[in-house]
């Protein structure tokens, strides 16, 4: 078993200890009222994302969510809360050292030793869902899941379905198309985000990801019989009859869309898997990006 198979099967257990600490950390997250921009890289941006359409969409303020290299240093806020499973990435920590002394920083990390812990005013530490893995799947889902707790969303249900993910059988035939579509409405655009990316770091596949509505203005006329779309959420109207139109396979979400990514993260592997590659050592990636001074 790989690493990253390993992390991903341990997911129900991490968001349930998450959980259950939520309240533990509430001081050192968001406080409702508060107008608040949640940042990271990679999986931890398309996470900030998800995170931050929840929270905006619970009422309990305005929030935002940016790559750490896209930040946007003339807007106030009131907090700014990084994700960084290594603590160690450097377009994290050069955004806290910028905002450092005027606007309140929290960091969610999984390393109670490295590097942002000095650099936030607060922070999260995850170390029970650290990873050996380049391949993120369990700490950015579980930093999710505190988040979704910490607003009072999170529910037994969740962690139900992700049993079920990780316990009932793929499609057949899912792993054999050769282009995958992953869509989303509201939070879960965050989720398909980070679906994609994780068909592409771990098994090199052709994959796509939009907002629902979205896919009908362009992307969907490159859909073929090769193509299967996943939707992550309840679907608008009519689309999945449009995508059985063109020959692509629908693949309807009917789990908590948290754990639909679960099952999205079991079909990187097991296309890698097909195709000869090892998703513990995806191409030209590292577990953390520090760039050279």
């Amino acid at each position: 078993m790989t690493y990253v198979e390993d992390e991903l099967a341990s997911q129900p257990e991490c968001w349930t200890r998450a959980a259950a600490e939520a309240g533990e950390h509430a001081r050192a997250l968001p406080e409702a009222g508060e107008r608040v921009a949640i940042v990271g890289c990679g999986t931890s941006y398309f996470m900030a994302q998800a995170a931050a359409a929840l929270r905006e969409g619970s009422g309990q303020g305005e929030t935002d969510a940016f790559a750490a290299s896209e930040f946007p240093y003339g807007r106030p806020y009131d907090r700014v809360v990084a994700l960084t499973r290594s603590g160690t990435t450097t377009e994290v920590l050069e955004l806290l050292g910028k905002v450092r002394g005027r606007t309140r920083t929290s960091a969610l990390t999984a390393d109670a030793a490295a590097p942002v812990t000095a650099a936030a005013d607060d922070v999260v530490v995850l170390d029970f869902a650290d990873e050996r893995s380049v391949v993120q799947t369990r700490f950015a889902t579980t930093a999710l899941t505190l988040l979704r707790a910490h607003l009072d969303l999170h529910t037994d249900d969740v962690v139900a379905d992700a049993r079920t993910a990780l316990g009932t059988p793929l499609p057949e035939g899912l792993v054999d198309r050769t282009q995958f579509t992953f869509l989303g409405r509201g939070w879960t655009v965050g989720l398909a985000n980070e679906a994609g990316l994780k068909m592409r770091e771990a098994s090199l596949a052709w994959t796509e990801a939009y907002p629902a509505m979205e896919y009908r203005h362009g992307p969907i006329s490159i859909t073929t019989r090769g193509t299967a779309t996943w939707m992550f959420g309840e679907a608008p109207d009519g689309l999945a009859e449009q995508v059985r139109g063109t020959g692509g396979w629908w693949v309807a979400g009917g789990l908590d869309p948290l754990a639909e990514l679960v099952r999205a993260q079991r079909l990187a592997v097991a296309v890698a898997a097909a195709r000869g590659l090892d998703p513990d050592r995806p191409r030209h990636l590292t577990r953390s990006v520090i760039l050279a001074p």
